[in-house]
């Protein structure tokens, strides 16, 4: 009996042209405030583009520059109208034509992403997928934190959360697209791999 098809797609770099967590920041905070804060953190992320800064904690120091004490229903409203207004002009036409494609099949389509759900998801299922696995933000009192909940959904931690979302391996076959390191294990987990291209369909 053939096994059911899962495609796992990556998000920036690989459904996307370039990044959108920036984006999404300054959409946020809006242009003088994040040019600001941006300043304030370039030491961190002068490290982190030498490579002498982990992603991890890169992205924990801008996170608690940009979204502690952020109150949780206005943010979720920017992500809202940024996941509507803005990313649909970052999307490959390649790609989505290939997440299309696998739509078309029946195929199971899952985003795995360090990309933040709050916007991940309604941009999801604006195309049609309801599945997303992304870096989530911890709240305290209807507010965000500036921290993580959970570990940042990077390179390892997409394939354990991966696996824990559809069960046994071997159970189903897999595609899967990324485009950078964070993306190794989650392609080195599937039966088909696509590092940074899209075959046309």
């Amino acid at each position: 009996m053939n096994k059911p098809v899962v495609a796992a797609f990556d998000f920036d770099g690989t459904l996307t042209h370039r990044d959108s967590f920036l984006p999404f920041l300054r959409a946020l905070a809006g242009d003088r405030v994040y040019a600001q804060r941006m300043l304030g953190l370039a030491p961190v992320l002068l490290g982190y583009g030498l490579g002498l800064v982990k992603n991890h904690h890169a992205k924990a120091r801008v996170l608690a520059a940009f979204l502690s004490g952020q109150d949780v229903q206005q943010m979720q409203q920017v992500a809202q109208e940024f996941a509507t207004r803005q990313l649909p002009d970052r999307i490959r036409a390649s790609a989505l034509a290939r997440l299309r494609w696998h739509q078309q099949q029946g195929h199971r389509c899952v985003i795995v992403s360090a990309s933040l759900e709050c916007y991940l998801r309604p941009w999801a299922q604006s195309v049609g997928v309801d599945e997303v696995i992304g870096s989530q933000l911890a709240m305290a009192g209807g507010s965000y934190t500036g921290q993580l909940a959970g570990a940042n959904c990077y390179g390892a931690e997409k394939t354990r959360r991966l696996l824990e979302l559809l069960g046994e391996r071997d159970a189903y076959t897999l595609y899967a697209y990324g485009d950078s390191k964070g993306d190794r294990e989650l392609l080195a987990l599937a039966d088909f791999a696509y590092y940074r291209q899209m075959p046309q369909v």
